[in-house]
């Protein structure tokens, strides 16, 4: 499929994403109910003993496993457990093991009962005692599959879900806990999946085109890795840059496909310049806050902080893996998917270096 991508002109990029990139709507309705039966069984079944105190409250979903931004073929996505009573981030830390074995017995009693319509196949760890647990949703009629990674949180936002009208002082006090713990036990970054629901609020409402061009980076984004057999920056931070893109040039109508795709990957090829962040559940009012947001914003680029964790470089700190991202972006930009009918490219928006340091509210 890269020769396909590769070897079209610009015009021909909405059609080919209606025509490879689009997943099967039977599959995903079946992925949805398959999950609501999973979340429901681990509420059901965790932590059962009469002297138990655990329980899972709720299971949210994050990443590629609905219409939005699935992929047709394979896509990856999270299944977030959050048990109540935890008190905090550092709790979630410890007990992290102890959640996985007991969430792991549970899918592997579901795999076996086969209530799922999809073929479910709880993912093996090669390592005694893994901390990590992943399982897999698929249809090998229509060659389709998602891979879940599993991951048992502290249920932060609690306060703020049940509060309709929640002020800032909430998200104030979520961020200065975050921020306190984090850096007490020098674990940024590490309590992202806490904040899945923002995550999902962030990207919820959106055009169906954002999410087409999504689609676009992310298939661009396997092929590169695919070729390159190597670490590459994550994922999610192709994805922000993209919505960074989109965010760009958002009072422009005449934005195209092609325009908007070269121009992420013109910051991905200039990735030095990179820092980018959203204020949109946390910004500089709160003095502690404000305090360590002024010490992120000033560490070494590329900076892309997680919109809804400041603890978290989405962009990471492996500067080989994306200089390797890098000279693909710089080839990709010269291929034919970019050209026009008079074979002339099409411009990106315009972006200079300085400008690649944005703020979003």
């Amino acid at each position: 499929m890269e020769n396909d991508l590769s070897s079209i002109q610009a015009r021909e990029l909405d059609q080919f994403i209606e025509d490879h990139l689009l997943p099967d709507l039977t599959f995903l309705t079946e992925v949805r109910a398959d999950v609501e039966l999973i979340g429901a069984f681990l509420e059901e079944r965790c932590f059962q003993g009469a002297d138990h105190p655990m329980r899972v409250s709720r299971v949210v979903m994050g990443g590629s496993y609905d219409e939005h931004t699935a992929l047709k073929g394979k896509s990856e996505a999270k299944m977030v457990v959050f048990f109540n009573n935890l008190a905090s981030f550092e709790e979630q830390l410890k007990r992290r093991g102890e959640f996985i074995e007991e969430i792991r017995e549970h899918l592997c009693q579901l795999q076996h009962e086969k209530q799922c319509k999809l073929k479910f196949e709880v993912q093996s760890s090669e390592e005694p005692n893994s901390r990590s647990l992943s399982f897999k949703l698929s249809s090998p009629q229509l060659l389709q599959e998602v891979e879940f990674d599993v991951q048992p949180a502290y249920d932060a936002l609690y306060e703020l879900r049940n509060n309709k009208y929640a002020e800032p002082q909430l998200y104030n006090k979520i961020y200065t806990q975050l921020i306190h713990e984090c850096t007490t036990l020098e674990k940024e970054g590490e309590f992202s999946i806490c904040f899945t629901d923002l995550h999902q609020n962030f990207l919820r409402y959106r055009t169906s085109k954002l999410w087409d061009l999504i689609r676009l980076v992310k298939h661009w984004y396997q092929l590169c890795k695919e070729k390159l057999r190597e670490p590459l920056p994550s994922l999610y931070a192709l994805e922000l840059l993209t919505v960074y893109v989109w965010e760009l040039s958002n009072k422009n109508q005449e934005k195209t496909t092609a325009k908007s795709f070269r121009t992420v990957l013109e910051l991905v090829a200039y990735y030095k310049d990179l820092r980018i962040y959203w204020t949109w559940y946390y910004d500089f009012r709160h003095e502690e806050v404000s305090a360590y947001l002024q010490k992120q914003v000033k560490k070494a680029r590329p900076l892309i902080l997680d919109p809804a964790d400041p603890t978290r470089n989405v962009a990471g700190s492996d500067l080989q893996a994306w200089d390797l991202l890098a000279k693909e972006a710089q080839i990709w930009m010269q291929s034919s998917c970019f050209r026009n009918c008079d074979m002339s490219f099409v411009p990106t928006w315009n972006l200079s270096p300085e400008k690649h340091e944005c703020v979003f509210q």
